[in-house]
């Protein structure tokens, strides 16, 4: 098997930035796994934690990654050719399209769009307008989801009203960086190239991911304010416009982190030995 380090670092250094590593995602895991021992849910944030496959533990792992640690062989990196070569198409075809910010967060409001309250995925968070109200706001807007992993959502009255219709197995075609579930996305990219790359970029991901998962249930249907989250009425002018900024933030930070990840990708897949694992 063989073992490819670029540089190596002392175990003093090694040591020093996986504590740092420990720290710095443990200011999110700690309180997680308190909510989890005592079996209280959030609305917020589990969807971290859930929705998303990277365990706790293996968030606070820290490595360096391919190159580095010798521990990532060339041959693990040729039996994950095809997953890293999926992954940059995906991440290059995101990047070079221009971002949609007209979206307006409409996806969560037609994932409960004729459903009775204590049908929705958070029931135990009441509809900020009521279930009348909450349809009535998908009724007056135009509906363009390109995420399909939020459109597959969607309840069964809602779907016919997207202008979209992403798929499984096209999302290079529709994946547009504005989305925020695609920026929340990038950590899910990040970690399924776990260990090959650093778990700093890894970390890097989880936090954009976190503060968007804020908005997008900000501007959901549901009232969190008992939770501390202020509503964006995406349903007004001002809510909108609202939305429309962070959107673009977030955009914002989100693409050095897709090109961050597009290379490390194309670093990865000129791995020595890549073509046929022995």
């Amino acid at each position: 098997m063989d073992t490819v380090v670029e540089q190596v670092l002392t175990q003093e250094e090694w040591d020093a930035r996986a504590d740092a590593h420990a720290a710095r995602v443990d200011r999110f895991l700690a309180p997680h796994l308190e909510r989890r021992a005592a079996g209280v849910k959030h609305p917020v944030f589990d969807f971290l934690f859930t929705y998303y496959s990277f365990r706790p533990s293996q968030l606070r792992r820290w490595t360096p990654g391919f190159g580095q640690d010798p521990a990532v062989t060339a041959d693990y990196v040729a039996e994950r050719v095809p997953l890293i070569r999926s992954l940059h198409r995906l991440l290059t075809a995101t990047a070079g399209r221009t971002g949609n910010f007209g979206c307006f967060g409409l996806h969560e409001w037609a994932m409960v769009y004729r459903l009775a309250e204590d049908e929705t995925r958070h029931a135990d968070w009441p509809l900020r307008l009521g279930a009348t109200g909450t349809d009535a706001v998908v009724e007056e807007h135009r509906i363009a989801c390109s995420h399909f992993d939020a459109y597959r959502f969607f309840t069964t009255p809602a779907r016919p009203l997207n202008t979209l219709s992403p798929g499984r197995d096209d999302r290079p075609s529709y994946e547009q960086p504005a989305c925020l579930h695609a920026g929340m996305d990038l950590y899910k990219h990040a970690f399924r190239l776990s260990p090959m790359v650093s778990s700093d970029l890894v970390a890097d991901c989880f936090e954009l991911a976190w503060d968007i998962r804020v908005m997008d249930m900000r501007a959901a249907p549901y009232d969190l304010a008992d939770l501390g989250f202020a509503p964006v009425r995406i349903e007004t002018p001002e809510g909108k416009a609202e939305y429309v900024a962070a959107q673009r933030l977030f955009a914002e930070r989100g693409a050095p982190l897709r090109r961050r990840l597009i290379e490390e990708c194309e670093r990865l897949l000129r791995a020595p030995d890549h073509a046929a694992p022995r």
